[in-house]
């Protein structure tokens, strides 16, 4: 999308806001049910904003919401666009973009994915410490847009302060936290056993198939991020059988009401952190 269609895009989202986003937040596959807790909500099709396609993926509602969680202010995109869908880089990232120029600030991101390290079980949160981008393709990749870094720094992609602030969070409700590396892979095969101990040699705790490039241009717009992964499955050659979509949707669906939790409490005490990082 070029930046006039970027500009277009975000007139018309922000038509349908009642206030701007301090917070974009992005919901991974079954994770949807968190935008039940909005209050206020606005929601509607992602296709209602011009140059965006819908969302074609099973667990991924295709529309944003708007309104307050926890009392502050958030947008929330329920459901992702994926590179496996043949969807341009440029698309992929162009919520992140519209979101910004509404004026959301920090990048709340979520995905479900494949648990590599030992003990990372079905059902584990684990906040996001760094990350693989295992697509070898950056969204940044050409010209460089209006209101981006062309060299951003991804160090410390995901704030120190961020988790800190949702580790704290999740011992007060008594919800394990664990903090790893995920790599992300352009999909839409799960990986093979071969694969997946490649990845654990890198240094990678989970994988899935998203978020590397929603982080890579947050960070490009001096964005905050704050990622968690929701382990739905042990990763190929870990469990038994084969990977199946319809299981990883189901322990979604039940672990998401745990995350849930996690994240209205962090949004809700969001001015609990501490300085910027």
């Amino acid at each position: 999308m070029s930046d006039d269609a970027l500009d277009a895009a975000a007139s018309s989202l922000g038509d349908r806001l009642h206030e701007p986003p301090e917070i974009f937040i992005v919901l991974g596959s079954g994770l949807g049910g968190v935008t039940d807790a909005v209050e206020a909500a606005v929601s509607f099709p992602f296709t209602e904003i011009p140059g965006l396609p819908p969302s074609a993926v099973e667990g991924h509602a295709g529309r944003f919401v708007a309104g307050r969680l926890g009392g502050r202010p958030v947008l929330i995109q329920s459901g992702r666009y994926h590179a496996y869908e043949g969807h341009p880089r440029d698309v992929i990232v162009a919520p992140v973009r519209i979101a910004h120029r509404v004026g959301a600030e920090s990048l709340l991101v979520t995905n479900a994915a494949g648990g590599i390290r030992e003990g990372l079980a079905p059902g584990t949160i684990v906040a996001i410490r760094d990350h693989l981008n295992l697509h070898f393709v950056s969204p940044l990749r050409g010209r460089v847009r209006a209101g981006e870094i062309r060299f951003p720094s991804m160090t410390e992609a995901y704030a120190p302060a961020l988790r800190a602030h949702a580790r704290r969070i999740a011992a007060e409700l008594e919800i394990p936290l664990e903090e790893g590396v995920y790599a992300s892979l352009a999909g839409p095969t799960y990986e093979t056993p071969a694969e997946v101990r490649m990845l654990r040699t890198l240094g990678a705790d989970t994988v899935g198939m998203s978020t590397v490039p929603e982080v890579i241009v947050a960070r490009a717009r001096s964005m905050r991020v704050l990622g968690f992964s929701l382990v739905t499955n042990l990763a190929a050659g870990l469990g038994e059988g084969r990977l199946d979509h319809a299981e990883v949707m189901e322990e979604g669906r039940k672990g998401g009401r745990v995350l849930g939790r996690l994240l209205r409490e962090v949004v809700r005490r969001w001015n609990e952190i501490g300085a910027p990082a």
